[in-house]
């Protein structure tokens, strides 16, 4: 019997004895979730971070991820599935690692990978024969083989022998109330058949349905086309609001109307720009990876020009909103409404609420904002606290701007009490409006 065959054996033949040590290195959004599901599927788990908040936070039993139940981790702490560590060493004592670090974009919109690098080295550092090692933050195609493998090999661990390597994309969506960790399909690409195997027996533990593809390389390539797909088709139903806009017609309705096709057709909605830890930034990465091939990604280039200016859109339709009520936009209080990239979330990640508000501060707008799930805000030197959303404090603004329409925000009164309404988001659709309503 192989070497290979004995160390795949092993660690399958422990996972179904529930003996696994898995680690997840990186507690966030995508981290915390997996290693509670990993926990619940009876899986010993050690989280690892750098963050000594979140550390402390999760030995406390305490949750600071808002898809995490506060009871539901408190009582897998508490029964000894899940601890968590800032020592990298505890790698040492595992069977398996997950790599769910943050993957950026520098200010040149090139990737920043400094996390994913830093984390492959630690594992390799006390990497050992035996362990699987699965990268999931989102990266290029040949990340894996290219980071996380030759690490590995230094150590003179052959991925497939001595040790398993993968990619699986995570696919997490912060506030979605029907898909989960749990219950989202998982892809899964081994750098050999062996690789694959053991990755797919550990997520199999944690996820309802597993999804093979040919190799790491794949796997990455699937997060991207995903996230890709859906920046293209949001770029492109942004320019059709603009189109609208000159046309004037009511791109909402336009929208609805096509969308009653039954056949051929997928409902996009435009808003003040993109927002989030994937959408604005996965396919940057690929067409980064293409052009060291010589290769113009065209669709992304285009579709990020038109998504990365949609907030001056948004703000030219104020100013002219405030224009037509005898108002420059300096001096004039303005009111944003939302200020998390998507609804129902705290997360400002890349959120065209930042550059908004940086606009119409360079302009020397009076701002406000409100926000129900997120309290205050820095960025860029500009520091902000919420407001509370009463009538008064509505109508004290001479425009309202709607960015995010969270779903506790009352919007008839909004309705009822703004002079002014900039409406990126249709949240007002239904609602009779006292005053001025603009639409994106």
């Amino acid at each position: 019997m192989s070497l290979t065959t004995d160390w795949k054996a092993e660690l399958i033949a422990r996972l179904e004895r529930r003996e696994l040590r898995v680690g997840v290195i990186g507690l966030g959004y995508v981290g915390l979730p997996l290693a509670c599901e990993y926990a619940r599927a009876g899986l010993t788990v050690v989280g690892i971070d750098v963050s000594d908040e979140k550390v402390a936070a999760i030995r406390a039993g305490h949750s600071y991820i808002a898809d995490v139940p506060q009871d539901h981790l408190a009582e897998l702490v508490a029964s000894g599935k899940l601890t968590a560590t800032t020592d990298f060493a505890a790698i040492a004592e595992l069977d398996a690692v997950s790599i769910c670090v943050p993957t950026p974009l520098r200010k040149t919109k090139d990737p920043n990978i400094q996390y994913v690098v830093d984390a492959a080295a630690r594992v390799a550092q006390y990497a050992h024969p035996g362990l699987l090692v699965v990268l999931e933050s989102t990266t290029y195609p040949g990340t894996t083989e290219e980071l996380i493998v030759p690490r590995l090999e230094e150590r003179g661990l052959r991925p497939g022998v001595d040790v398993f390597v993968a990619f699986s994309p995570e696919r997490v969506d912060p506030g979605n109330q029907r898909f989960n960790t749990r219950n989202t399909p998982k892809v899964i690409g081994g750098v050999t058949p062996a690789c694959g195997d053991v990755a797919a027996a550990l997520y199999g533990m944690a996820v309802d349905t597993v999804v093979r593809v040919a190799s790491p390389a794949a796997a990455e390539m699937v997060k991207l086309l995903e996230n890709t797909f859906r920046a293209v088709n949001i770029a492109l139903v942004n320019e059709i609001a603009l189109m609208c806009d000159r046309l004037e017609l009511d791109v909402w309705e336009i929208i609805d109307a096509a969308a009653t096709k039954p056949f051929g057709y997928m409902r996009f909605t435009p808003g003040p720009g993109l927002g989030g830890h994937c959408i604005p930034i996965d396919p940057l990465y690929l067409s980064w990876k293409l052009r060291e091939m010589d290769y113009e990604a065209r669709f992304i280039a285009l579709a990020d020009s038109i998504n990365s200016d949609m907030p001056r859109h948004v703000v030219s339709k104020l100013a002219d909103a405030l224009n037509d009520a005898s108002k420059p936009i300096r001096g004039s209080r303005v009111l944003v409404l939302g200020v998390a990239y998507k609804p129902d979330v705290d997360d400002i990640r890349e959120s065209p609420a930042l550059t908004i508000l940086q606009l119409l501060h360079q302009r020397g707008a009076n701002l406000a904002y409100a926000d129900p799930y997120v309290p205050s805000l820095r960025t860029d030197g500009l520091a902000l606290t919420a407001v509370e959303l009463t009538a008064e404090e509505l109508a004290a603004a001479d425009a309202v701007l709607v960015v995010t329409n969270h779903r506790a925000v009352d919007w008839h009164l909004v309705a009822q009490h703004a002079p002014i309404i900039v409406d990126t988001r249709n949240a007002l659709a239904g609602h009779s409006v006292a005053g001025t309503l603009l639409k994106l």
